[in-house]
């Protein structure tokens, strides 16, 4: 499941925090439809940071229940305290989910060994596969290589979501990546405008924002890039270009808002402090729409 497409739907929520399931099934069932290659609920776009325990397990349920079997979901499970995503663990593995995404939130600064005995304690309290999520943006902790070879050998941690080396020299950190790591462990990345580099370079899959609501176009690249089809993917990822140089400017969880909305899709608001753009900012992303239109008539249609 740590592999290809792996679309993080929103979360739609009330201003209160109060999870709408029917309106999450909706997206879910899109993207199942569409064939993305796994769900990821309860990431970032999803704002897990956001949700207590309560709403999370609602949103799990509501997922699971729309995925059918269809698609895997993975459930991020990342909270400020280890026996917390232990329990957000155990709630997602109860209520069918087939894998765990988790990132090391933390209000002080952790060391690597403090990261080491979270990441073990968590892993061991399900059967299901983890996915690491290397997120420094959010949580101010970068894993080093070494730490990421340590992780990687626990059995039930299975992959990792990389964010974009410094360089954007994918292939290298591929290369020194993948001898320290078992052969069936998954090395994916994050940030919209870096898959197709990072996927014609090797990676094994994008953990895709867009692809929550877009995932048709978003599996047009991702199959291009995985058949080695630099042309293709390129020329897909230059259709796409408007918009991730909105989402590098004004964050990616914002501009989603804008993009459900000309696609009729009910996902409420961004849970306060966060803010929808103003009229503008959403000018521009329509905008951005359009060229997608290039590469599908019907892809960013209201519907």
């Amino acid at each position: 499941m740590f592999t290809g497409l792996s679309a993080f739907p929103l979360t739609p929520m009330d201003s209160e925090g109060i999870v709408d399931p029917d309106a999450l099934a909706v997206l879910v069932d899109r993207l199942a439809t569409a064939g993305v290659d796994s769900v990821g609920l309860l990431g970032s776009t999803g704002g897990y940071a956001y949700l207590d325990r309560a709403e999370r397990a609602r949103a799990v349920a509501a997922a699971v229940e729309a995925a059918a079997g269809r698609v895997a979901v993975i459930v991020g499970i990342g909270s400020m305290r280890t026996r917390w995503s232990q329990q957000l663990a155990a709630d997602a593995e109860r209520a069918g989910a087939d894998g765990l995404l988790m990132a090391p939130m933390s209000y002080l600064p952790l060391t690597s060994d403090e990261v080491a005995q979270h990441y073990r304690a968590v892993a061991g309290t399900t059967g299901l596969p983890l996915c690491i999520y290397n997120n420094p943006g959010t949580t101010n902790f970068v894993f080093s290589d070494a730490l990421i070879a340590q992780l990687a050998a626990i059995p039930t941690i299975a992959a990792i979501k990389m964010p974009a080396p410094k360089n954007r020299d994918y292939a290298t950190e591929l290369a020194v990546l993948r001898p320290t790591s078992p052969d069936n462990f998954r090395i994916g990345y994050s940030g919209d405008w870096i898959a197709a580099q990072a996927l014609l370079a090797g990676a094994d899959a994008w953990y895709s924002v867009i692809g929550g609501l877009l995932p048709e176009p978003a599996l047009r690249l991702t199959r291009a890039a995985q058949g080695g089809r630099q042309a293709e993917a390129e020329a897909l990822d230059q259709a796409f270009s408007p918009l991730w140089a909105l989402f590098r400017t004004y964050g990616s969880m914002r501009l989603i808002y804008v993009i459900a909305d000309r696609l009729g899709l009910r996902v409420g608001d961004p849970p306060l402090p966060i803010r929808r753009v103003d009229d503008g900012v959403a000018a521009q992303v329509e905008l951005a729409l359009d060229r997608l239109m290039t590469i599908d008539g019907t892809t960013a249609h209201q519907g």
